[in-house]
């Protein structure tokens, strides 16, 4: 088995080595194939994807994730096709200098070669990441999890089919087998693989941070909050925090807990008011549920414990938290935060500057849903990850954020005393 994924492991090297011939034009032509392929086969994917729905118990919070529907295919097209129309991020000049001995050098924009990306139940990632990967020159390892493993087998054949009519190495996206041995050798392919990017749990996210021997960007844990300040306003907050927990519960950009001003609790019942036709559990702290009682359905209101705090739900259920202050808002999300996406919702000038300078976050929002960090709400066309590291990339990451550069010297027979 290991000298089989091995082999694979060096054909998809020799693949992304070809990449770098194609042009912009081949590039895109094939991106708009694969969109339209995806289209064309949604109920052939459907099909399959509810093999894998069987699997699952509807009540699972991945199983919205799993879920795909004639409607979601359209907006991964739409992606995709948005991604075919982004100018290219490979072969920018980064920096350029002339040496005083004459030498020219020119800081330019490369694949990093291979991205494995490791993902659990979200089969819509096997179309973004080799919709992303392959517009930025690099070829892709794909392990997805066992739960997904009819829809990704499904959509993988999807993008072979193109990659064949357009005669090319179908090896530049690669499915691997969704068994652990495969993730245990993809974790330690080096000299193969150049990054590996996992998609997921924090438990997920932490295994790979363990135990990979190749360099690992961390992404997609979202513990989220959203801190409804003493001069929030109340319109406003209460949009935003429903949009924040209900719009799509099953996503990291989701919010999982509403930290809000003691002097604000007399209007808590207001700013929950949309949750409860979404049937959205709160678990409150003491004061808040004094706060609730009466006024929020007595069956979706529950008495926060330790582990309220620190959760990513992925299900409508979050937790409320009171502070007296800003200061101790700030100190609450850095105990708890994945730094992932942070809110503030103010009117203040001045609390808004002190929040996003504070706040160790990915993406930090004045007034805005969290639901917005996404690449292709971000102008990426669609991403491959939410980074919630510091090194190389942070936030959502699009084609510029998963490219490396290179030198490029150009001399006339210098040499070095």
């Amino acid at each position: 088995m290991m000298e089989q994924l091995n082999n694979t492991f060096a054909a998809v090297q020799a693949a992304s080595r070809k990449l770098a011939l194609l042009t912009d034009d081949q590039i895109n032509s094939v991106l708009l194939a694969v969109a339209d392929a995806a289209v064309e086969h949604t109920a052939f994917i459907l099909s399959e994807n509810q093999k894998d729905l069987e699997r699952m118990d509807p009540a699972d919070p991945k199983f919205d994730r799993l879920k795909l529907t004639e409607q979601r295919i359209k907006d991964i097209a739409a992606d995709i096709r948005n991604v075919a129309s982004l100018p290219s991020p490979l072969g920018r000049i980064l920096a350029e200098t002339v040496r005083p001995n004459g030498m020219k050098l020119t800081k330019v924009s490369v694949p990093f070669g291979v991205i494995g990306i490791i993902y659990e139940a979200r089969p819509n990632v096997s179309f973004d990441v080799f919709s992303l990967c392959f517009k930025s020159g690099n070829a892709c390892l794909l392990k997805g999890g066992s739960d997904a493993e009819f829809s990704n087998k499904a959509i993988v054949s999807v993008i072979h089919s193109i990659l064949k009519q357009h005669q090319l190495d179908t090896h530049i996206a690669e499915l691997l087998p969704a068994d652990r041995e495969a993730t245990n050798a993809l974790l330690h392919a080096v000299g193969y693989v150049d990054l590996i990017i996992p998609r997921g749990s924090c438990g997920l996210i932490n295994f790979v941070r363990q135990n990979a021997s190749i360099p690992v960007i961390e992404t997609g844990a979202g513990i989220c909050h959203t801190y409804f300040d003493e001069d929030g306003d109340l319109e406003k907050g209460t949009r935003i925090v429903n949009n924040a927990k209900t719009r799509r519960v099953s996503v990291c950009n989701a919010l999982d807990c509403l930290v809000v001003h003691r002097k604000r609790l007399a209007d808590l019942p207001a700013l929950c008011q949309l949750l409860p036709a979404s049937n959205v559990l709160v678990y409150a702290d003491a004061e808040a549920y004094n706060a609730l009682q009466g006024h929020y359905p007595a069956e979706l209101l529950k008495h926060a414990t330790d582990e309220s705090f620190g959760t990513e739900f992925l299900s409508y259920a979050m937790a409320v938290k009171t502070v007296g202050s800003l200061p101790e808002a700030l100190e609450h999300i850095h105990m708890y935060s994945s730094k992932h996406s942070e809110c503030i919702i103010t009117e203040n000038k001045e609390s808004a500057i002190l929040f996003t300078k504070v706040v160790d976050a990915a993406c930090v929002y004045t007034n805005v849903s969290t639901a917005f960090t996404d690449g292709a709400q971000f102008g990426l066309g669609a991403e491959i990850g939410i980074s919630t590291q510091k090194l190389h990339a942070r936030g959502p990451m699009g084609l510029e954020e998963i490219t490396s550069y290179k030198w490029i010297v150009e001399g006339n027979g210098q040499i070095r005393v």
